[in-house]
């Protein structure tokens, strides 16, 4: 299959802080723990193992092997979740909200990431076992962030009222997306086994979390995914001390607070991604997933009537941990208190985030784990690439934006050369001149001159736009070719992986989709992937 790379900065579609980030930029070390260099894993499990309870071990088995009764898990995610129990057992983790269908294309990417590394790693450190997580964020309230998949360029939607984490959701009105995209995928064998999978996943479980979760083991249970759903009584238990601490001493706030300012002191570029809270969790109960807040002395949950003085709500958290929710804030620390694991897998505003979190895992004495930008992936069929060839489009040029990406190709095919870059620098030149003939008669004229040569200039800009855009009207049937390619690998002028749903894929290449990709991606490898496929 061939392969080719580009770096992330050359995209054009990642931020400053990220691209930085995978430079390795001296400013930037102080907000993380570890680079994700093969070597740095052994630093990385010395410290998560000692600071890793034999207890939370066992409490993790026994929550996996209860979620898992009722899933046909493959032998190797048994083996997994077994080992999980052992000292010399680590995870890779990856996390994602409970789309409809798995959403965006990059849902695969993310997790093929996280399998491969824990591949890697298994081959570098062959004493020690790694396990592929998904962290199902089972208690997000975001319902439109995650009731679509896009398909065939129509937007697929799950249309329903909703309150509460996501997670409880029942799979009511269903059945009605199930018939609109059962029509829209047309016949074949690979359109009856999408049907199959979309069918038995979400008409035949009770909630979205248990859909998710079959649906994600069902794609990946032949690599040993383990899934977890941390929205659970006993795991939240773990995590009673860490939410007390939250609840008394304010620590995310304080900490999270003073990183936000030395990021943006590092460059006013950066953007702060997350903003805490002086309590940073959510109460869910029956429905209710609300901000809990400190007033006139009392704990309350907003928009209830529910409230406590310190000591009832100290027993509240006791008796009922599970309640309790941690928000954006705490969610990565509560996955680093219940997981023995060394590294996270995010897309890039996910990294920008975590990249703000250091100073508060210090302050709670828990290892910050390694940060890992999971794979891009821009995928050509065979024919796709065969057009790019022919009208000698390049990886960097498909990748440009749509006006740059134009200009760049009328100009390379035209008979004419519609850049008057050469004429502007003479014309500055001259200008140059005039600017000193000014400077030793009269200061006043300085200004004139000016004037004169930002007028001179913009016409020449003018012209030589309007010339580019009669050499279009002229070249319009190899524009169009162009553009129409462009949009088939970039829908709505965005990377693909954010906008296409798997099932597209999967139409052209069924069930090999996911072992090619296996195959060919390398997470620590740093670079965007461009794939043709055959």
């Amino acid at each position: 299959m061939p392969k080719d790379c580009i770096s992330f900065k050359d995209t054009g579609y990642f931020s400053e802080l990220i691209n930085d980030y995978l430079l390795e930029k001296q400013s930037l070390k102080p907000f993380y723990n570890r680079f994700p260099d093969i070597e740095n894993f052994k630093p990385q499990i010395e410290e998560k193992q000692k600071s890793f309870a034999l207890e939370n071990r066992r409490v993790l088995t026994a929550v996996l092997e209860e979620q898992y009764e009722n899933l046909k898990a493959s032998k190797q995610t048994e083996r997994n979740i077994e080992a999980l129990s052992d000292v010399n057992t680590f995870t890779i983790t990856t996390g994602h909200q409970l789309n409809l269908f798995t959403g965006p294309l990059y849902f695969l990417y993310k997790i093929i990431s996280t399998i491969n590394l824990t591949k890697e790693l298994k081959l570098k450190y062959p004493k020690y076992n790694f396990v592929p997580v998904y962290w199902m964020a089972t208690e997000d309230h975001d319902f439109e962030e995650i009731n679509y998949f896009n398909f065939n360029g129509k937007k697929i939607r799950w249309n329903r009222k909703s309150s509460g984490a996501v997670g409880e959701l029942n799979t009511e009105g269903l059945e009605a997306v199930f018939e609109l995209f059962s029509k829209e995928l047309g016949i074949g064998k690979n359109a009856d086994e999408l049907r199959a999978l979309f069918k038995t996943s979400y008409l035949e479980h009770n909630n979205l979390a248990d859909a998710t979760r079959y649906l994600a083991n069902e794609l990946f249970k032949d690599y040993g995914l383990v899934i977890i759903d941390a929205n659970n009584r006993e795991l939240k238990q773990l995590f009673i001390p860490f939410i007390k601490k939250e609840i008394e001493k304010n620590i995310s706030f304080k900490h999270v607070e003073k990183t936000n300012k030395a990021i943006e002191e590092v460059s006013e570029h950066y953007k702060i991604q997350v903003n805490p809270r002086e309590i940073n969790l959510f109460y869910i109960k029956g429905g209710i997933r609300e901000r809990i807040v400190f007033e006139h002395g009392n704990f309350k949950v907003l928009n209830t009537k529910l409230k406590w003085n310190e000591n009832a709500f100290s027993r509240e958290i006791d008796i009922h941990p599970q309640y309790f929710s941690p928000n954006v804030i705490l969610r990565p620390l509560y996955q680093e208190v219940v997981l023995p694991n060394l590294c996270y897998i995010g897309g890039g505003g996910e990294l920008a985030y975590w990249l703000q979190l250091k100073q508060n895992f210090i302050a709670n004495k828990v290892p910050f784990p390694i940060l890992l930008l999971r794979n891009s992936v821009l995928i050509k069929t065979k024919q796709q690439a065969e057009k790019l060839d022919k009208l000698n489009i390049s990886n960097q040029d498909i990748f440009l934006k749509r006006d740059a990406f134009i200009n760049k190709k009328v100009r390379q095919i035209s008979n004419i050369d519609i850049d008057f870059s050469k004429q502007i620098n003479h014309l500055k030149g001259q200008f140059k001149e005039l600017y000193a003939l000014a400077e030793q008669t009269d200061k006043s004229f300085i200004g004139a001159v000016g004037a004169q040569e930002k007028k001179q200039i913009n016409g020449l800009e003018h012209l030589e736009k309007r010339l580019l855009t009669a050499q279009k009207r002229k070249l319009k049937d190899q524009v169009e070719r162009m553009t129409d390619l462009q949009n088939e690998l970039f829908p709505n002028q965005s990377l693909q992986e954010r906008q296409l749903n798997f099932s597209q894929l999967y139409l052209e290449f069924g069930s090999q989709l996911i072992p090619l990709l296996i195959k060919e991606l390398r997470p620590l490898e740093g670079e965007f992937s461009i794939l043709t496929l055959h």
